[in-house]
């Protein structure tokens, strides 16, 4: 309990506490094994591709980030499969978990190449911090609430409004203003820089969504979530929340309170 107790938050893991604490503690605490899911090996994989495209400074053909794609995705469901090679038990929304596997592989491809395509068309500038590098995977520490938070920013673009606009690639459906409010406070901390608005890249439409006003949220307001949530960790509040989560939560197999039990 004193690592998680002491160590900085994050957006996912905020959230995660406050959807359901027992989900948090059987992960962070407990450290149990999750079960695989190739959502997010895609993911992880379609991201990857994106940020190797840009910072090749967009010269990466659509055929070769593509590859880029295809390599980092095999290698993690390879890894996974080692760990979990029954697919039977890995989560999917639709389908065997081994169907889930083949069809991310042919959508991640589509995706990446949607990406490049509609990147080359619409031609985005991403951002250069001070020291010059491009705002990609872009990490941070700041203090909200009296907390540190940390992660990663996907990207950061050149405003028209000499602003910088906070941007999350996005491969699935959840989206997180709250993910949004954060990265804006933590750009304005850290590089003084002027934030107005946020927005998601959406792979499954293969543009964006609409611009998220985040001129009037204040680090006060989003530190107070941070707060809660850290006072929440250190006095071993963990409450379970069960319902329709549980049927894509990747710690159901270890989970007594879940109300997906299938196949475990």
């Amino acid at each position: 309990m004193s690592d998680i107790a002491t160590q900085p938050r994050s957006v996912s893991q905020t959230q995660q506490w406050e959807e359901c604490g027992h989900r948090f503690y059987l992960q962070r605490i407990e450290r149990v094994t999750p079960l695989p899911a190739a959502w997010s090996h895609h993911g992880t994989a379609f991201h990857h591709a994106a940020e190797q495209w840009e910072r090749s400074q967009r010269t990466m053909t659509p055929e070769e980030t593509v590859e880029v794609f295809n390599e980092r995705y095999g290698l993690l469901v390879n890894e996974a499969l080692d760990e979990e090679p029954n697919t039977n038990r890995w989560l999917s929304a639709s389908g065997s978990g081994g169907d889930d596997i083949e069809r991310r592989y042919v959508l991640g491809q589509e995706q990446t190449r949607q990406y490049v395509e509609w990147a080359n068309r619409t031609q985005p500038e991403v951002w250069a911090t001070p020291a010059g590098e491009p705002a990609l995977e872009l990490y941070f520490m700041v203090e909200l609430g009296g907390v540190k938070v940390r992660g990663y920013i996907d990207q950061l673009i050149a405003d028209d409004e000499a602003a910088v606009r906070v941007r999350d690639l996005k491969t699935g459906t959840m989206r997180s203003r709250f993910q949004l409010e954060t990265y804006a406070v933590a750009v304005r901390a850290g590089y003084g820089a002027t934030v107005t608005k946020g927005d998601w890249y959406l792979a499954k439409n293969g543009g964006l969504s609409r611009a998220v006003e985040l001129r009037q949220v204040t680090a006060e307001q989003v530190g107070e979530r941070y707060a809660v949530m850290d006072a929440g960790v250190k006095a071993g509040d963990f409450q379970p929340k069960p319902g329709f989560s549980c049927r894509f939560c990747d710690m159901k197999h270890k989970c007594s309170f879940s109300s997906d039990r299938t196949c475990y």
